[in-house]
């Protein structure tokens, strides 16, 4: 794969197969081609099933984190670290020719979630929500102002992403991560009974989608004990909420007695969970074992790893290999792909299973009237290496996830930045 190295104006842009310099407008920030556009490098490399083709539109961006891409086919990019003081991408191919000949920087908060819905721009920080009124064009008409919907979510530095989605009755889903990964009292190996974080973090909560200056306190705790939801997404077919977690970490450390230190890399599952109001996931009282397809008691509760518990907790739908970092959930809703990829769901996995010696990758869980099947890789090798026996650094971490007008799937990448576009030929 060739980089080339571009620098306009102090900004220092890297991008696949670009051919021309860019230069920088002042008076709207937008980067523009002199002569020629950024070229798409085919990404031959990424896996995937026959007659998918993946091709890389974008790279050293940054630490891309959510996507969301407009009915025209604009491309709005979150990062979890600020460039040049800005947040946010938008990459736009205004000629339509697939190829990005525009480029800004904008929003000067770092961040994850951001999604379109009812003509405007949802766009997260660390610590609440902003919104960008958008045209008929769904083009932002004032990158400079926008909206503060919310403000004052818990940010602690660990799990502090804010992922986001809305439904159709003009709510707003935001998760906030638990900041302690399985509620242990300082200094202790007991858990904290109750767990008072999940009074503000652990689970996923409701706004309103159009007040103005809402503050935590004026949001309603939709589902608890969900530990860290980096994937959510409002499913439009099932009418239902929707989340991919993030399961806790090691039990061997202070629990040796009962888990084997395999044990303690193999579990416990991450998990998709479809959540309704009042739904309590378990954490941290209980966790998943796919291997038993049991929910168990954790030991910082008294759990031995044989124990059962959480009668009252919701069920997952599906069980994944620990450690594996569900980072982004789709629902596929266009008409490229192959029909069994329709109103299923894609999750991109950010980090590798010891489990299966594999990660870094896109997965699919089929759905057939609301029901999930089983699950499968769908684009796999953004690692760039073996995972068995690795010889080099991984290339890239799949992470937020995007369906484009023509139904083509986007995948960003949070360690280089990259941008994959997969499409279908037919």
């Amino acid at each position: 794969m060739q980089r080339k190295l571009f620098k306009s104006a102090g900004v220092l842009l890297g991008l696949a197969g670009a051919s021309a310099l860019f230069a920088y407008t002042s008076t709207t920030g937008t980067l523009s081609a002199e002569s020629s556009v950024i070229e798409p490098v085919d990404a031959k490399e990424i896996k995937l099933p026959a007659g998918f083709y993946a091709k890389i539109l974008a790279t050293d961006l940054g630490p891309t984190r959510h996507m969301a891409v407009g009915k025209n086919g604009d491309m709005y990019v979150k990062l979890s670290k600020l460039k040049d003081g800005k947040g946010i991408y938008l990459l736009r191919d205004s000629d339509k020719d697939g190829k990005i000949d525009e480029q800004k920087l904008f929003g000067d908060y770092p961040g994850t979630g951001i999604a379109i819905k009812n003509g405007y721009l949802y766009s997260s920080s660390n610590k609440g929500v902003y919104r960008y009124k958008l045209n008929e064009k769904e083009e932002i008409i004032d990158f400079d102002q926008p909206e503060l919907i919310v403000d004052g979510l818990v940010d602690k530095g660990r799990d502090n992403a804010k992922p986001l989605a809305l439904d159709n009755k003009g709510n707003l889903y935001v998760t906030v991560g638990s900041y302690s990964d399985n509620c242990r009292e300082t200094g202790s190996g007991k858990g904290m009974s109750p767990c008072t974080i999940l009074d503000s973090a652990g689970g996923v909560w409701k706004f309103s989608a159009d007040k103005l200056n809402q503050k935590f306190s004026d949001g309603t705790r939709f589902a608890t004990g969900v530990k860290n939801a980096v994937g959510i997404n409002w499913d439009n077919k099932t009418d239902a909420l929707y989340v991919a977690v993030h399961g806790r970490g090691k039990f061997d450390d202070m629990y040796p007695q009962y888990y084997t230190p395999k044990q303690s890399a193999e579990l416990p599952a991450e998990t998709l969970y479809r959540l309704k109001e009042g739904d309590d996931a378990g954490w941290p009282y209980i966790y998943y074992d796919h291997f038993q397809n049991k929910k168990m008691l954790a030991p910082e509760y008294g759990g031995d790893g044989k124990k059962t518990a959480g009668e009252k907790a919701v069920n997952p739908l599906v069980g994944f290999p620990a450690h594996l970092g569900p980072n982004a959930l789709l629902f596929y809703s266009g008409n490229m792909f192959p029909g069994k990829y329709k109103n299923g769901a894609f999750i991109a996995f950010h980090s590798q299973s010891a489990e299966l010696k594999k990660g870094y990758l896109v997965a699919f869980v089929p759905f057939v009237n609301g029901k999930p099947g089983k699950w499968e890789i769908f684009a796999d090798n953004f690692a760039g290496v073996d995972l068995v026996k690795p010889t080099g650094p991984i290339q890239h971490r799949p992470c937020g996830l995007a369906q484009g007008p023509d139904g083509a799937l986007y995948v960003t990448d949070d360690l280089n930045g990259t941008i994959f576009k997969i499409a279908y030929n037919k």
